[in-house]
């Protein structure tokens, strides 16, 4: 009889141990990949190593990875107590007294779960968070194919949540702070143009990069392999003083190409190597903030990003100059096209391009910019919403009505709404179709 609780013992203790070891393993893993840094993450993304596309691959849903990695840990921790308990159990059962025998495993399980499975871990990883990265990446590519559907269940959850909780006060405090500021401004001494200064300003850290970016369709970009004479020819089209530089798709940008750098160059030939004054891109999520990147324009003295979606490809660009945009409004020098995206009929009604975005369209009929938020899905452009509306790619002449605002398609260019009619109410109007 004495023999089985001994070998319980030591099934329990074993078990606990090498629980202890994945849970360690779980920890370091979730600091290794998210705190690598971009110029790692650059690496990884040109290198053909298997290690290091694993790591971009995972790293391109990071909430999924996330997601997986807490999932194994609170399955591994919960399996750690479990054993325990049934270790108190044994052992209050045959010794005394069971207060004691209940403290001091509580004390030793907590001891080892904090010091062993969160500090060693996270401090070694910390230091050596790339190499740790790569040796796991396929562990965890694994991992992340089978916890997929109880990851989805717990993201498709997160969003729900975030969506109807985060995001609504967040609104809330933004409105209430626009409120404050119409307060405050009701006085002859304050101008309509500083009104929406004060506007801007309040509004710009709620606004992201994918509200306010060039979508890749409008980008101005040169193949990394034409010559010289073509490139030039290019770059006196585009008008920009930055290019964008990409080798065989735009998803692949190589650089970015100043135009100032051109200027020793002008007399060169063809067969002239002006690869060689490519910049590096810096790349940013379309989640990314406006305040937030307008501190790496300060701290890294580049006035343009690349916009990256969660796949890695090219999602759009952004520069200096639209973030200041955002704050004071447009700024169009003596080169400039005066180029609003929308023509103003009367003070109902509108034509717009597609592809202007929904934060745009919003400036322009002086709503706010939340209006379209339950409807507009992950669209950013007006096109993009009327495809959500409407479900299908309406035809000429075709009619969609949301809330107050009555939406005429005028012209669909392969297979791309190119020009709509807006017609604004004063109250939400009924779709008689």
């Amino acid at each position: 009889m004495a023999s089985g609780p001994n070998w319980f013992y030591v099934f329990g203790f074993t078990g606990i141990l090498i629980l202890l070891i994945v849970s360690a393993f779980i920890s370091a893993s979730e600091v290794a990949f998210f705190s690598l840094k971009g110029d790692y993450l650059d690496r990884c993304r040109t290198s053909d190593e298997t290690a290091d596309r694993n790591i971009v691959d995972l790293l391109k849903k990071p909430r999924l990875l996330l997601a997986t990695i807490l999932i194994c840990h609170d399955f591994v921790n919960v399996a750690v107590v479990t054993i325990s308990t049934f270790l108190m159990w044994e052992m209050t059962a045959t010794r005394k007294p069971a207060e004691t025998i209940v403290g001091i495993v509580t004390f030793i399980v907590t001891f080892a779960l904090t010091f062993f499975s969160e500090i060693i871990p996270k401090v070694y990883a910390t230091q050596h968070n790339l190499s740790f990265a790569r040796k796991v990446g396929g562990v965890w590519k694994f991992l992340q194919s089978v916890w997929r559907p109880i990851s989805w269940l717990l993201l498709s959850m997160s969003n729900v949540v975030e969506r109807r909780v985060k995001k609504k006060g967040y609104s809330s405090t933004v409105e209430e702070l626009n409120q404050a500021l119409e307060l405050t401004t009701k006085n002859n001494e304050t101008t309509e143009e500083e009104k929406d200064i004060l506007k801007g300003i309040v509004n710009f850290g709620t606004l992201t990069v994918k509200q306010v970016m060039k979508s890749r369709i409008d980008i101005s970009s040169v193949d990394v392999q034409v010559n010289f004479s073509e490139l030039m020819e290019q770059v006196n089209k585009s008008g920009f003083s930055r290019i964008p530089v990409y080798r065989e798709t735009i998803d692949s940008i190589e650089g970015i190409l100043y135009t100032k750098d051109l200027l020793p160059h002008l007399e060169e030939s063809a067969n002239f190597k002006w690869q060689k004054l490519l910049r590096p891109g810096f790349f940013v999520p379309e989640t990314k903030k406006l305040d937030s990147l307008l501190k790496d324009f300060q701290s890294k003295h580049v006035h343009i990003a690349i916009v990256v979606d969660e796949y890695g490809g090219t999602s759009g660009v952004i520069t200096l100059e639209d973030l200041i945009e955002e704050i004071i409004g447009d700024i169009n020098d003596e080169f400039d096209e005066v180029n609003l995206g929308y023509q103003k009929i009367d003070d109902h009604n509108f034509i717009f391009e597609g592809k202007i975005s929904i934060h745009d369209l919003c400036k322009a009929l002086d709503v706010d910019s939340s209006v379209f938020d339950e409807v507009k899905g992950e669209s950013e452009s007006l096109g993009g919403l009327i495809l959500e509306l409407h479900s299908a790619l309406p035809k000429n002449g075709d009619r969609v009505v949301f809330d107050r605002f009555t939406f005429t398609v005028l012209n669909v260019d392969k297979k791309r709404i190119s020009r709509v009619r807006v017609a604004v109410q004063e109250e939400a109007v009924k779709d008689e179709d």
